[in-house]
């Protein structure tokens, strides 16, 4: 068994001892060597003839690559050294770095390594969360040996490898994960963390291993094996024919359709979990599309619950997405297609219905269906699709007879239904009970239809642009205009006193499903600063209208599509479908939030805390209200379940989209297409929520996931925001349009990951790009 030493040393023990890696000699100092004279350092390169070649000078602290710390990156290693006095001024430069003069720490040079195709940093254990899998993030570019430490790399990529996985991984990751395995027998730890890099030569380098320091408990590797085990098993039985589904095979995925990463996040705990199922993506979601127009998928859920994972089960969404009345042959065509476009482009895995599906009418559907052609499909049969679109598009259109305002109508009846329930003298149990019912039948059933016409509203919108109508300028200025709710917090803010304002907003929480997350009335003073808010400035943007040749060509659109209506009917339209969907989501969340609340009473009564309340499983609502039932029995039951269940969550990674059943146990973590917001820039230093809350304005923002609740934000005078999660058509995009605030949403986790550990960043909306400025 070999032990640890400093960094030098470690390497030195393990040089000609390993079969599935190179070390490169080294020549080692330490600082009390070097003080007592330069001259024999020198004639040990000169031995080794390495005076005259590009060296490298590597750090080599005492209190570097501890067992309970790193340092990593914290003192200077210099590349490219050559010479006698380069040599000497490198070392000088490496010891001046340490800030310590403890004579025993060290320097080593290193013949520079030449001629790389790929270096990373491997992990033994998952530092995030303990979880047994192999980390590996690479780069290919062959610049540097330092690019993943750095965080200098342009392409850098993650690879997933659970330690028990049924299969061996590709090469090169194959090579890497055997030296980790090598390592871990000669060095006697499973938690290890390793540079490497790939030659020319196809040989793979070990530049460094050190321990890995980490926080969390490390899984049971058993327990976790079998959770794995089980969802192979489900993802695997998901493929192939199902009853009443055309398609063979599913792509589960994170965020399309309905977008659970975004609003739960993708470790939502069990409460935020099962309500989302309860009131929006088990039937919710299909009793709307059905009376929108789309096929009847009453009977399918469309979120699978992968432990603790919300997953979109996308055979089901685009089965969703399909008119009625079209030709079954074509419907099979379709979702062939659709799923496999996103197989081959997961990065639209956020935007499938702008990039993959065709789920409503716009000006340039002709056009778009054109790729329609190069995959099998005749043009009877585009024909018969884009005719089915019309009819169901105009039928969301119809501003007389249309679905939009009947939805509207239910919204308002919300209300007051809501405001019977609370002063009622029913019991607990049963005020949560008809809270939750009513919000779907009133707030969420409707909220479903109206977001789905705010879809179609920004769809129609974008392709005005597509056809060359409007600019891009022209359709950020309408979104601009437009007053929803979360541009009247703005402006409500500035003139409200603080009870009219909490009576208005108090109900909003950031974690719209998460009890732990306190509502406005609860904290607000963390949320809004009272005391130094002054009139909003005015707004920067210049106000949208239409030229009259920007008129007449619409109008002229309108007619050649076959939309039957006039200009000012289609305005009215986009501007009903697109309020209405930010207004419906304000009002549901009142009964939503409600419920949470008598919940937590609920709760608290039975000697459950409100964190541990947000373990239970809403549907013990149910059993209690229907049953005689002991509440708190129930209460205390499903608290242990969930708490157990979701602490295996924690531990466990899974890719943002399964593609097939063995992306479970292995997997490259996705790079995906962010959306960016506005055509505005900015630069400033990063901040986040949970550091600093009280301290955003002027700083970019970083949200892992966002949705209404986080409007409190916008009062602060951030300067732009990323979110790891969102889509382009999200809550979070549309706000950040209205305000003209510079935003990113959707970059991914390793995009989010790598860029939160920046000290300042830059947002390039109009260039479309996010770059590190330090």
């Amino acid at each position: 068994m070999i032990d640890f030493g400093t960094k030098a040393e470690t390497l030195q023990k393990l040089e000609n001892q390993l079969s599935s890696a190179t070390v490169l000699p080294q020549v080692c100092i330490s600082l009390q060597e070097w003080r007592n004279g330069r001259s024999n350092l020198r004639k040990r390169l000169e031995r080794l003839s390495w005076c005259s070649s590009r060296l490298i000078v590597r750090s080599s602290a005492k209190n570097e690559d501890s067992q309970l710390a790193s340092n990593a990156g914290k003192y200077i290693s210099l590349a490219n050294v050559k010479g006698e006095s380069a040599i000497d001024a490198a070392i000088d430069t490496v010891f001046a770095s340490y800030q310590d003069t403890d004579p025993e720490n060290q320097v080593f040079i290193q013949p520079m390594l030449t001629g790389i195709v790929l270096s990373g940093v491997a992990f033994s254990i998952d530092p995030n969360n303990g979880g047994n899998y192999i980390v590996i993030n690479y780069d290919e570019s062959g610049k540097s040996t330092s690019s993943v430490t750095s965080g200098t790399g342009g392409s850098l990529k993650t690879y997933y490898y659970f330690k028990r996985a049924p299969f061996e991984a590709p090469e090169p990751m194959k090579s890497v994960i055997l030296l980790i395995r090598e390592l871990e027998s000669k060095l006697g730890s499973d938690k290890l963390d390793i540079e490497f890099a790939i030659g020319t030569d196809e040989r793979l380098y070990l530049l460094q291993v050190r321990p890995l320091v980490v926080s969390h408990e490390i899984a049971d590797l058993q327990e976790q094996a079998g959770h794995l085990e089980r969802i192979y098993k489900m993802v695997e039985s998901a493929q192939g024919g199902k009853p009443y589904l055309f398609g063979n095979r599913t792509v589960l995925g994170v965020m399309p359709d309905w977008n659970p990463a975004e609003i739960i996040g993708i470790r939502p705990r069990p409460l935020a979990l099962s309500l989302y199922k309860e009131l929006v993506t088990d039937y919710i979601w299909a009793y709307q599309r059905d009376n929108y127009g789309y096929q009847n998928l009453r009977s399918f859920p469309l979120l699978i619950n992968l432990m603790g994972f919300p997953y979109i089960d996308t055979r089901v969404s685009f089965n969703s997405f399909i008119p009625k009345g079209l030709d079954p042959i074509i419907c099979e065509k379709l979702v062939h297609y659709y799923t496999s476009s996103l197989i081959e482009n997961p990065q639209s895995h956020d935007k499938v219905e702008f990039d993959i599906v065709f789920s409503c009418y716009t000006f340039d559907l002709p056009e778009r269906m054109a790729r329609l052609h190069e995959h099998g499909f005749t043009a009877t049969e585009t024909d018969q699709l884009e005719s089915c679109l019309i009819r169901l598009t105009k039928q969301m259109i119809d501003m007389e007879n249309g679905l939009l305002r009947k939805d509207l109508e239910k919204i308002e009846e919300l209300e007051s239904r809501r405001e019977s329930i609370l002063n009622s003298s029913l019991d607990q149990v049963s005020k949560i009970y008809w809270l939750i019912e009513d919000c779907k039948r009133y707030g969420t059933l409707p909220f479903a239809g109206l977001a789905r016409g705010g879809f179609v509203a920004v769809q129609m919108l974008r392709s005005l642009v597509a056809t060359g109508v409007l600019g891009e300028t022209d359709y950020h200025r309408y979104m601009a205009s437009l007053e929803t709710v979360s541009s009247k917090i703005s402006q409500d803010f500035a003139s409200l006193s603080q009870q009219a304002f909490c009576r208005k907003y108090g109900h909003l929480r950031p974690g719209t499903y998460e009890i732990t997350s306190k509502r406005y009335d609860e904290n607000l003073d963390l949320y809004f600063d009272f005391s130094s808010r002054r009139e909003p400035a005015d707004s920067q943007t210049l106000p949208f209208s239409l030229s009259l040749k920007q008129l007449q060509r619409i109008q002229e659109l309108l007619d050649q599509h076959r939309l039957e209506c006039n200009v000012l009917t289609f305005f009215d339209f986009l501007k009903l479908a697109i309020e209405g969907r930010e207004y419906s989501k304000f009002v549901f969340t009142k009964s939503l939030s409600a419920a949470l609340r008598i919940f937590d009473e609920l709760a608290a009564e039975h000697g459950v805390t409100t964190e541990e309340a947000s373990y239970a499983d809403i549907r013990i609502i149910k059993q209690a209200y229907e049953s005689e039932m002991d509440v708190g029995q129930l209460l205390t039951a499903t608290v242990e379940r969930g708490r157990e269940r979701h602490a295996g969550t924690l531990q466990l990674t899974l890719p943002p989209i399964i593609a097939c059943p063995s992306d479970v146990w292995a997997f490259h973590q996705t790079e995906f297409e962010p959306n960016f917001i506005t055509m505005k820039h900015a630069v400033s230093n990063v901040t986040f929520l949970h550091e600093h809350p009280e301290n955003l304005q002027g700083n970019i923002l970083f949200i892992p996931h966002a949705d209404p609740g986080y409007d409190w934000i916008f009062s602060k005078k951030i300067a732009g925001f990323i979110t790891m999660y969102g889509g382009v058509n999200s809550h979070m995009a549309i706000r950040a349009g209205e305000l003209s605030i510079p935003a990113v949403i959707g970059v991914g986790e390793q995009v989010y990951n790598r860029f939160s550990r920046a000290k300042t960043v830059e947002i390039d909306c109009a260039g479309k790009r996010l770059n590190i400025i330090r």
